[in-house]
């Protein structure tokens, strides 16, 4: 099977893209599959056993390219004209135009199958809030939140609303951003208005949000199947980026020890947040779980790290499925989606 990942692109979570591509493309080749990798930042033709720290900024784009979403104001990513050459299209691409349904909009109407969601569960998943709304409307349970649609109108309600109003510490971050880019968990007054600046400078819409003590978990869903909850446990205490990508700042136990209640509920609401966004393919769902045994659910990540050491990948390894055995099943899942839909 000819295969096509893509990943790098423009976003700021660019190096976590280019790993998950590099692993994504090595393990499709160990299965035998033909794999091509485009770097959608600049439309290079990367090698899969390349490591990421070697793929040279100088060098040329090695394929026929297209432009996708030109702006003045977003990146500009570059993806082969032609896909009908693949059977198959790998998003290995987090966050941006990769992750929030514009290319899967491209994608669409190519005509080609990939990996994942389509147009509106992306867009939605991305949407924080909105994402949030439709939670709530199935009994997912959520954290408090207010939005803003823009650093004035939030910085006015911290200066407006009463001070025992806000309860700290409290989290601050951009309504469309994903590995935690631009979170801060604020202690004072001071540090809620920094974390304000902060998410401002990624995203427009800003969230404050309730902040959820205990213990970080995730959950993630591969088709129909709910696989076992992973448990991060960051050294720091919070699992902001740093402790995401730097190795061995955060400790992970998969399977999650929850008891019998926690864990029905987790695969519940896991389950109905992917239903109710329109996921598909594969996709991890994030939750917090407070001293009282309460989980909250935080977000959907419709495109989730995808390296070896990655936590869909260990999940999937708690329940038996290897790297290369997850990887061949997102693309038949994929293909047998694009089946359905015509």
């Amino acid at each position: 099977m000819k295969v096509l990942v893509l990943t790098g692109g423009r976003s700021r979570e660019r190096e976590v893209s280019l790993n998950s591509g590099q692993a994504i493309a090595e393990g499709l080749q160990s299965l035998g599959h033909q794999v091509k990798m485009i770097d959608t930042g600049d439309g290079r033709e990367l090698l899969a056993t390349a490591t990421v720290g070697a793929i040279s900024d100088r060098q040329a784009p090695t394929i026929n390219s297209a432009l996708i979403a030109p702006s003045d104001h977003a990146p500009v990513a570059f993806v082969p004209s032609d896909f009908r050459e693949f059977d198959c299209v790998f998003i290995a691409l987090h966050g941006g135009i990769g992750e929030n349904g514009t290319l899967q909009a491209l994608l669409d109407l190519s005509g080609v199958s990939y990996t994942g969601s389509g147009v509106m569960a992306s867009a939605l998943a991305m949407d924080k809030y909105r994402a949030k709304l439709l939670f709530d409307s199935v009994g997912v349970p959520t954290p408090r939140t207010v939005f803003f649609g823009d650093e004035a109108s939030a910085v006015k309600f911290c200066g407006e609303v009463e001070p025992d109003q806000l309860q700290y510490p409290i989290i601050i971050k951009p309504n469309a951003e994903g590995s935690t880019v631009g979170l801060t968990l604020a202690k004072d007054h001071d540090a809620l208005l920094a974390g304000i600046a902060q998410a401002a400078a990624c995203d427009v819409n800003i969230l404050i949000e309730e902040f959820i003590p205990g213990r970080e978990l995730t959950v993630a869903i591969l088709g129909n199947e709910v696989l076992p909850a992973v448990e991060i446990v960051p050294k720091s205490g919070l699992y902001d980026y740093q402790a995401k990508y730097t190795a061995g700042a955060s400790e992970y136990i998969c399977p999650a020890q929850l008891n019998k209640r926690v864990e029905a509920d987790i695969r519940e609401f896991a389950q109905l947040a992917y239903e109710i966004l329109g996921c598909a393919g594969y996709a991890r769902v994030d939750f917090r779980l407070n001293p009282q045994n309460e989980l909250f659910c935080l977000e959907i990540n419709t495109l989730p790290g995808m390296t070896a050491t990655s936590l869909v990948p260990k999940a999937a390894k708690a329940a038996g499925i290897s790297f290369e055995q997850l990887l061949e099943r997102i693309v038949k899942l994929a293909l047998a989606s694009r089946t359905q839909t015509h």
